[in-house]
């Protein structure tokens, strides 16, 4: 199962739990709504095949202690809205801002500095303006100190 299908679906209301609920009261619940569910309790019901399928994915998460934090991390992660819920960007709802600022990730060593962003030429914030990582040679640092 992938992480966005894990945002898109709460397996704690799916077994009618809380999200602090112990593994005891996660598999009551289970255990409750499987043997109400079962395929053999309801012949030919879809709807409840259907849940019983929902409820037993659910349990699989949420019993297993590596699985559920993988699960609560995930969508804790992205509970400000985002993936799933209209996509990342601006004015997604998910804090996400519009400009890239490589500085934020190479320790101020931006674009503007001659560091890792100027390396990039701009690939991470197009449209933004030219840089370059090297210093002009000297004749023109001579022109525009005559200025």
């Amino acid at each position: 199962m992938s992480q966005r299908e894990w945002i898109e679906k709460d397996f704690y209301k799916e077994l009618g739990v809380s999200s602090g609920a112990s593994q005891d009261e996660i598999k009551k619940a289970y255990r409750k709504l499987a043997r109400d569910l079962h395929p053999d309790a309801n012949p030919g019901d879809t709807k409840a095949e259907e849940r019983f399928k929902a409820v037993s994915e659910a349990h699989a998460v949420l019993s297993d202690p590596a699985k559920r934090k993988e699960y609560d991390d995930t969508r804790k992660l992205f509970a400000g809205g985002g993936y799933g819920r209209g996509g990342f960007g601006p004015g997604a709802g998910g804090g996400f801002s519009q400009e890239f600022n490589i500085g934020d990730i190479f320790g101020g060593a931006g674009a503007g500095a001659g560091g890792q962003g100027a390396q990039l030429g701009g690939v991470l914030n197009p449209g933004g303006p030219p840089t370059t990582s090297r210093p002009p040679p000297p004749a023109a640092r001579e022109a525009r100190r005559r200025r």
